[in-house]
């Protein structure tokens, strides 16, 4: 049972469990041996599986992805808008059963992080959980006959793959796991939002299976773009074809309820970055359209701006569909004259078309230090702020902090920021400097003695080709405040790491175009150049012996290396196709943490929000490179990991 829960009532009877609690989702665990969890009530923390400060201690994270999400049921005109559920769970991508009787939906109540599926009436009542594992289950839906659910899960692999579920023998099958269905596994290989044909002899979904890792602008671009196209394939996994042409992104297909037809949105593959770039995806265009499954006619059912997602044919002509961004953002019809404004996401219609459910997110920060679920069970998972470093004596935690919703959008003035020093349990927090409107502070680091910090102060991401940064010193207590010259030639210096010396500081420079690294020596401010190329976020290990750091290379590729601090001695560490990056050092220097994408996306990149490199999962390898292993497996960017020690 979950820390700070209020009491809950436990009911067995013939091997199944009812879990009840106050306001929460109330229903029957439908397999025998499921873990008993509890839902979010009342504002408590959801579960984390790992004892309080874990055996080892905390691993602090920073996760990009919304902090809230609650389901709705409204009519198809918006009117009568009600929640789903009396508590908040976490809640979203709901779908109604082909009958109208149920609602499948995704879940993280069992911790934040951790995505399972359940189904729930209409009315809020009946509350079961459907699956219970580690990996994300999502995006569920029910089969015509209600024997059924298709999902996506990434167990198993970590990739995403289309799982069948028999409700009846609770068995399990990867679908799309078979060697006949598998793309290249060296490169994108997702399975997305299957849907059930009207018979149930089909499942049509979205995948990038056989497309390549590509960087937007033209491969130049730290975050990938996302080719998809539409496929159907029989629940026994024969009969696959592709039922839309490749070279642009096709995705979250629907069937016509005389199964002649299927309906998707459809987006050139260069916008689907700029469709979950913050600010960007108000300019960016879809379109809905479907396409017969015998004969390939198109029909293209919409025109002009704006984001187009999630289509659903409410009858063999009307259709219905999510205006995500642009002009008129809201439910938008084809044959019917209503509109809905609002800003719901991931609509989903009752079968004759008079309901819909669908989720209303939030992007507000979350809380320092709030609860996640831990995949490790060595160390407790908390959330952190963005570049959290510790003091050397463990004892301070200093992080980038962001204000407001604002602060997760980076547009042409990137937003302003600042700096806190605080205990790693988040407690007596000061804020030591405040950035000018505008402007941001970025990658602090800690001198060896705790006196000072550096950082980078300007613009940075897309703001660092028109607007300067230079790195900027301030003692620990926020006196003190200077900057450091920029080298001759450098006109953006940032994400600065302090050597452990005390003497030299390595940085990212930049002119226009990628400068390398270089490192300043603080006795005479002379300066030297590390490497050449488009180097970034480099960090002195704690012993001094190397820095680690990113490297885009090969044209459109990123990757964690080290080298010694002389030049000497370079060791790529990475060789996914995927990015990777974000990497720093465990306190004792024997390990590396990293964020990485080589196992891909795990949804639709266009569904995604207010975030850059979505499906990046935190990792964790050797100081060589060796022995490279996940932490996290989650459907949101998680990164920029510190473990804080238990004390003894």
């Amino acid at each position: 049972m979950r820390r700070g829960a209020k009491l809950m009532s436990v009911v067995e009877s013939n091997g199944e469990f009812r879990w009840l609690s106050r306001g929460a989702c109330v229903g029957t665990l439908l397999a025998a041996g499921l873990a008993l969890f509890g839902g979010r009530a009342n504002g408590d923390e959801p579960t984390s599986h790992s004892p309080r400060g874990g055996e080892k201690g905390v691993m602090l994270l920073n996760r990009i992805g919304p902090s809230a999400s609650d389901l709705y049921l409204a009519n198809a005109d918006g009117s009568g808008e009600q929640k789903l559920l009396a508590d908040s769970g976490f809640d979203y991508h709901a779908t109604f059963s082909a009958d109208g009787e149920w609602i499948i939906f995704t879940s993280e109540r069992d911790g934040l992080g951790q995505s399972d599926l359940y189904r729930v009436r209409p009315n809020g009542a009946d509350c079961e959980r459907l699956t219970d594992d580690p990996a994300v289950d999502d995006q569920g839906v029910l089969s015509p006959d209600g024997k059924t659910v298709a999902f996506v899960s990434t167990r198993g692999s970590h990739l995403a793959n289309i799982w069948l579920l028999d409700l009846e023998t609770r068995e399990l099958r990867n679908l799309t796991g078979s060697q006949e269905l598998q793309g290249n596994l060296e490169q994108p290989n997702g399975f997305f939002r299957p849907a059930w044909s009207p018979d149930g002899k089909w499942l049509a979904f979205a995948s990038d299976r056989n497309t390549e890792w590509r960087g937007h602008s033209s491969g130049s671009g730290w975050e990938h773009v996302q080719a998809l196209s539409v496929y159907i394939v029989r629940p026994d996994g024969t009969g696959l074809r592709r039922i839309t042409e490749p070279g642009m992104c096709d995705g979250s297909p629907k069937w016509s309820p005389n199964g002649k037809r299927v309906v998707y949105y459809e987006i050139p593959v260069e916008e689907t970055w700029m469709a979950h770039w913050p600010g960007a995806d108000q300019r960016t265009t879809s379109q809905i359209v479907s396409v017969d499954v015998e004969t390939g006619e198109r029909i293209e059912h919409t025109s002009g701006p704006g984001l187009k997602v999630g289509p659903q044919f409410l009858s063999n002509q009307e259709v219905g569909y999510l205006v995500k961004a642009g002009p008129n953002g809201g439910i938008a019809y084809v044959g019917r004259p209503t509109k809905v404004a609002g800003q719901m996401r991931c609509p989903s219609w009752s079968p004759d078309g008079k309901r819909m459910v669908y989720e209303k997110v939030d992007f507000q920060p979350r809380k320092q230090n709030q609860l996640l679920y831990s995949w490790d069970p060595n160390y407790e998972y908390r959330y952190t702020d963005v570049f959290p470093i510790l003091s050397k004596d463990g004892k301070q935690l200093l992080l980038t902090r962001k204000d407001g919703e604002r602060k997760l959008i980076v547009g042409p003035r990137d937003g302003n920021s600042g700096l806190s020093v605080m205990d790693p349990d988040g407690t007596n927090r000061r804020e030591i400097f405040q950035a000018e409107d505008g402007l941001q502070a970025f990658a602090p680091s800690w001198s060896p003695d705790g006196e000072w910090i550096v950082f980078g102060y300007g613009s940075f991401l897309k703001g660092r080709s028109s607007r300067p940064a230079t790195l900027m010193l301030v003692r620990s207590d926020g006196t003190g405040l200077k900057a450091l010259t920029n080298p001759k030639g450098v006109t953006n210096a940032g994400f600065p790491s302090w050597s452990p010396g005390g003497k030299e500081i390595v940085y990212r420079a930049w002119n226009g175009k990628a400068m390398g690294l270089q490192i300043i020596n603080l006795a005479d401010d002379s300066v030297r150049q590390l490497t050449e190329g488009r180097d970034t976020l480099p960090q002195w290990s704690p012993d001094g012996e190397r820095i680690v750091f990113t490297r885009g290379h090969d044209g459109e590729n990123f990757d964690v290396f080290t080298i010694r601090p002389d030049g000497s001695d370079l060791q790529r560490l990475t060789t996914s196709r995927g990015v990777d990056g974000h990497a720093t050092w465990t306190t004792d220097g024997k390990q590396i943490f990293y964020n990485s994408a080589m196992y891909g996306w795990r949804e639709e990149a266009v569904l995604y929000e207010k975030t850059f490199q979505p499906y990046g999962q935190q990792f964790r390898m050797n100081a060589d490179g060796s022995d490279k292993r996940p932490l996290t497996d989650s459907l949101w960017e998680d990164s920029m990991a510190v473990y804080v020690p238990t004390e003894k």
